[in-house]
């Protein structure tokens, strides 16, 4: 590889600090549960309550992060907020990570058997 390719592949701490950020917000289970929840579409707060079997504060709370760091957007309809993936890329990320879990159990459970 060329010493250029590689210069243009280094990431500045500013695009670091950002794919940190984008990993911290996936370590919490409730909004991994949110984002799958929204794979299909958008939901409301309310359905969101009920596929989680959350409380509503803890919804909203969760959704406020992913909607500040800009994972989902809002839609307010009347008097209920509807929410919706704005960076579907996420998908392609979880997609990899889950099916390299799957391997993995997979293989242990191969080796046990």
């Amino acid at each position: 590889m060329k010493e250029s390719d590689q210069n243009q592949k280094q990431l500045s701490s500013e695009a670091l600090e950002q794919i940190a950020l984008r990993f911290k917000l996936l370590s919490d289970p409730m909004r991994l549960k949110i984002l799958h929840a929204l794979q299909d579409g958008e939901r409301s707060v309310n359905q969101l309550v009920e596929i989680t079997g959350s409380s509503q504060p803890n919804i909203s709370k969760h959704l406020n992060i992913l909607r500040t760091t800009g994972m989902v957007k809002r839609r307010q309809e009347s008097n209920q907020a509807f929410f919706s993936i704005s960076a579907p890329f996420i998908f392609d990320l979880c997609e990899i990570v889950c099916n390299g879990i799957a391997e993995e159990l997979e293989h242990l459970k191969s080796n046990f058997t």
